[in-house]
This record gives structure tokens, sequence and C-alpha cells, in this order.
């Protein structure tokens, strides 16, 4: 017998979070979030992403055992570009189909409820939260900015009629395959042509200024795509004071024009998987240490982001990114280079990899299915 219990208390909510861990429990693939920042993410008095979403959890039991969790959202912003879907995410369940059936039928029912025609996941609240449920790759490290899964968990799916909406690929270099040559003079000859310039730091307190540029940036840059939802006014002051900080400076770049206005932006992150791992969900007693450690003594980064002003598409801008990254990068002795998951349909951002030689070695798809 399975019921859903909807989560309600601050201790529901811990449970919901931690079920994961007992799922991928020895898995050498999973990487754990923090516990207090995954509670965090769902606390509707700080998070401001519930100004213009509502997020319902609930966990399926079977003979008073978590054995299924689920986060059913309606994005408002969703409603105001005519997509009128239910997402669903923090999708965990075990191998049972009869788990998955109950949990997509509670989003069913919300969407229904809201008069909503789909329902799409495993997908977040925004561009920024992570996608997809892992179809190639699971013998592949995880990372703090990807759901892993098992493969029955696409079967299930599957099985309970749901079809592909999206697809995303990871992708990886080593830093070796890096050849300057290829960007360094369009490097120059573009920063010379539209009078550009890139901007660096080494401190955090020097970047904040212009973290709001980069959002706007952001906002202009991935507008086009399908999945694309707007970060808000409030959104930007959240995420500036919970990840941005966390970031190293260095690994921030900015590309501005002659009148101080950005065209251009990149994010890397250093890898924190392992220390994730070491860490174990806890920041105490130890955690902490093992991500300053990363932090500090990389040898793997991903590239979080990169986004262009449409008005210099395709007119080689991300050639001044990529050689502000080679000097900053190859003294640090790093080694691997990671890409976040891009979107099939982002040719865009696939064709500025061209030179890097980049292996796929992960795939990861929504979901969809029409309400009934």
């Amino acid at each position: 017998m399975i019921t859903l219990k909807e989560v309600i208390t601050k201790k529901e909510l811990k449970a919901f979070v931690k079920f994961p861990f007992e799922i991928y429990k020895g898995s050498p693939y999973w990487v754990p979030p923090i516990i207090s920042q995954e509670m965090e993410v769902f606390n509707k008095e700080t998070n401001p992403v519930f100004m213009d979403a509502d997020a319902n959890l609930f966990v399926a039991l079977k003979n008073n055992k978590i054995v299924g969790r689920i986060a059913v959202i309606i994005n408002k912003l969703d409603l105001k570009q005519s997509n009128n879907k239910v997402r669903f995410g923090w999708f965990d369940t075990i191998d049972d189909v009869e788990v998955s059936r109950a949990l997509l039928e509670k989003v069913n029912a919300i969407g229904k409820k809201n008069n909503l025609e789909y329902m799409e996941g495993p997908i977040g609240f925004s561009n920024l939260d992570k996608v997809g449920a892992l179809t190639e790759g699971y013998d592949q490290m995880g990372s703090m900015i990807t759901w892993y899964n098992y493969p029955y968990y696409v079967e299930h799916l599957l099985n309970l009629g749901m079809v592909q909406e999206k697809e995303y690929q990871e992708n990886k270099f080593p830093f070796a395959n890096v050849k300057p040559e290829f960007f360094y003079r369009i490097n120059n000859l573009v920063k010379k042509r539209y009078g550009l310039r890139p901007l660096n730091f080494t401190k955090t307190k020097d970047m904040l200024p212009y973290v709001d540029q980069m959002f706007d940036l952001f906002n202009k840059s991935y507008s086009e795509l399908s999945s694309f939802v707007e970060i808000t006014e409030v959104q930007k002051a959240y995420f500036k004071k919970k990840f941005i900080s966390f970031i190293n400076p260095e690994f921030i770049k900015f590309v501005m024009d002659e009148d101080d206005n950005m065209v251009a932006f990149a994010v890397v992150m250093p890898s924190f998987a392992e220390a994730l791992q070491k860490a174990n969900g806890k920041l105490f007693p130890l955690g902490f240490y093992h991500l300053l450690k990363a932090k500090k003594e990389c040898k793997t980064v991903s590239f979080y982001l990169i986004g262009v002003d449409p008005k210099y598409k395709n007119k080689g801008v991300t050639a001044i990114i990529f050689n502000e990254y080679y000097e900053t990068l190859k003294p640090m002795g790093i080694e691997n280079c990671i890409r976040t998951p891009e979107l099939e349909e982002n040719f865009a951002s696939h064709q500025i990899w061209k030179h890097f030689e980049s292996t796929t070695y992960k795939r990861r798809k929504t979901f969809r299915k029409d309400l009934v």
C-alpha cells in the first residue's frame, strides 16, 4: 500500500531532503547536497523564488517508510509566457514503478486543479536549478549542479506514458586540449574592432558592483531558449548573496564596451564533487574544510555559464573570454574542464567550443505528459 504525505514541518522537510542519501548510499557517482542548503531552497520566508512560484513537496510511504519523493512546482513566470505546465523536480524513488505512478499522479492532480495543460520534469524553479533525468553516463561522477539517478528512473517515466521534451548534453575536455592560437589573435582583433576590454578580479568586493549587469545580460542572452524563465530583481540579490561570494573571483570574467556596458560574461566554478562526497551532506565538523580545500586546490573546473549580448553574437567575443581564462587557469595547473548541461538545440553554445575537442560523456532529458 503506497500513500502520499505532504511535507509540512521542518522535520518532514529534513526527511524529504535526506531520502536520496539512502537511495544512493555507497554510490561512487552520486554527489550529495549540503542538507542545510537544500532545506533553505524550500524556505518560503527567505527564497524569493516563492514570490513567483508555488511548490508542494510530497513523500511516498510504504509500510511507514519513505520510498519516494517529489516537488510539484508552478512557476507563474511560465504562465506569463504561455507555458501552461506544472513542473516536477527533486524526483527520487525506489525501483517500484507504482511509487513513481503515485508521485506523478499527484503532479497531474495539482496541474489539473490549476487548469494547466501538461507536466514536465525533472526540472527546478528556473534555469539556474538542476535539470533533467540522466539517460547516459551513469558510470560518471555527478556534480553539485546536476541530479544523478539510476537507469530505472527513466524506465519508470517511459512506462508511465511520458515522452521526451528536451535533451541536454554534458561535455568535458582536458585542459591540454586548449590551444591558445585558436583564440589569441581573434581576441586582439575583436577588442580593437569593437572597443572591448576584459574585466578580471582578485577580490569579490570589486566584482560585486557588476553582478546585477551580469544577471541582466543572462536574461537577455538566454531569453530565446525554450526553457527560459527570467531572473527577477529580488532573485538577483538573493543569488548574489548566496552564491557569488563562494566562487573564486578569478573565475568570473566580464567583457565591457567603451561605455562600460557589459557585452559578455562567463562563470567558472571549481569542481566540488569529491569534496561534497566527503562532506556527506554536512558542513560541520569537516565539510566546510573539504569545500574550502577544493576551492583553493581544484584541478577540475566547470564552465557554468557563458552569456553574450545578442548584438555581439558571432563576432568572436568569446575569444576574449577564453583568452582570459587561459591566462588564469594555466598557472593554476588545471587539468580538466567540464561543461555543464547544454540544450541540444543550443547550437550557438556548441559552436563556441568547436576547437576544444570536447567529449560528450553524459546526456539527460526532461519528460512531459499531457494532463488527464
